[in-house]
């Protein structure tokens, strides 16, 4: 009760919550949203668990809500939560979800709202946390997402006493420009911030970053813990995250995992269908009338090298072609959008790692475990 009371009397306005206050724990928030901060969270719990510790994980805040039984959380905690056997029951993984109303009830009685919604937060760290040698936090965004309704990213690390990781994406005056405006928001609320990983780096620039960002880093007063090369198979979206996306409609769907590496246009002749089969991974957008180009994916046995045909205009072959497809194995679904609209929509979306994509793991696992310093975050923390 003790430390309990001491933790309520130094936040304002905190009910009076069972507060671990001996676990590690590390806040890993980021400079923008689709920075890395997942992939660092899923990489660190990888590599914290292969060093022997019992590592919990929570993200406060769930802003992409997902049904998980009768729990409304993140997405991005059901990841984690599939991915490794952390013992902790999904609603103390993602205790807060943000629905539309949220923020309008917050705003109509915050005296009431603001002290139960840290009073969640903290309950629900403390059952993570609970025979645990270290807990990741996964923040939501930069540190001021969250400010509207009093829990930022700053504020929750501050909450739950966390010091904090920043994960910005590569370069040196862009990223060292933005975790300058994100470590102000925690300095401000008394956070200190750890170390600062850049991901998504050129590969023949990992040195180059890692020196003069460094530099740049350091005059800031916060060390570089880590530079992440870009991975490629992390950028290319599998085959149900594009026909969700462009909300397309399965006519032929057969198992296994498919990575989209290139979309093309089908307006080749037919003659030079075989020039787009070169690639493995190749999604055709092409409209279903273009019966002589499908009958050329199925002579040249397209099966082995396209992730899949995307059947646009609302434009669907005759009944034969679409059961020859199917026969030959190729992956078929349709949208009512014209070819131009859905391939913008495609070079638009953002790419998540989600549960299936089961060959993405072991290289986030790998590139995490190479290429930060793992034991210096041990160290500060």
């Amino acid at each position: 009760m003790a430390i309990r009371k001491r933790f309520a009397d130094n936040i304002p306005g905190l009910l009076m919550s069972p507060m671990n206050l001996d676990t590690r724990r590390i806040f890993v928030a980021a400079t923008r949203m689709n920075d890395g901060k997942t992939t660092t969270c899923l990489g660190l719990t990888a590599a914290l668990q292969s060093m022997g510790l019992h590592v919990g994980y929570i993200k406060p805040i769930a802003q992409r809500i997902v049904q998980s039984g009768e729990d409304q959380v993140d997405e991005d905690t059901l990841l984690i939560e599939g991915l490794f056997n952390l013992d902790i029951p999904i609603s103390a993984m993602s205790p807060v979800a943000i629905g539309p109303e949220f923020t309008k009830n917050y705003l109509e009685n915050p005296e009431v709202i603001g002290p139960q919604l840290k009073d969640r937060i903290c309950r629900a760290f403390d059952r993570a946390a609970y025979g645990k040698d270290i807990v990741v936090v996964e923040g939501s965004g930069h540190a001021g997402v969250g400010s509207v309704f009093g829990s930022s990213n700053a504020d929750n690390a501050r909450v739950l006493r966390s010091k904090a990781l920043i994960v910005a994406a590569g370069g040196i005056g862009k990223p060292i420009d933005e975790v300058a405006l994100n470590k102000a928001l925690f300095d401000k609320a008394g956070v200190e911030v750890v170390g600062v990983i850049l991901n998504k780096v050129l590969p023949d620039k990992v040195e180059f970053i890692r020196d003069f960002a460094g530099r740049g880093l350091r005059k800031l007063g916060v060390p570089l813990l880590g530079v992440v090369p870009l991975q490629e198979t992390l950028v290319y979206p599998n085959l149900d995250q594009v026909a969700d996306e462009t909300r397309a409609r399965w006519i032929h769907q057969p198992s296994g995992l498919r990575r989209v590496r290139r979309v093309v246009i089908g307006a080749m002749s037919a003659r030079r269908a075989a020039e787009y089969l070169k690639v493995n991974g190749t999604l055709v957008i092409v409209p279903g009338d273009r019966e002589d180009l499908l009958e050329a994916f199925i002579e040249n046995d397209g099966a082995k090298s396209l992730a899949g045909v995307l059947l646009s205009n609302g434009l669907l072959p005759n009944e034969g072609i679409i059961k020859r497809l199917t026969e030959a194995g190729i992956p078929i679904a349709a949208v009512e959008a014209e070819s131009f609209a859905v391939t913008a929509r495609i070079n638009n979306m953002t790419v998540k790692t989600m549960r299936q994509d089961a060959d993405k793991i072991p290289i986030i696992e790998k590139m995490i475990r190479e290429s930060v310093d793992i034991q210096g975050l041990l160290k500060a923390l």
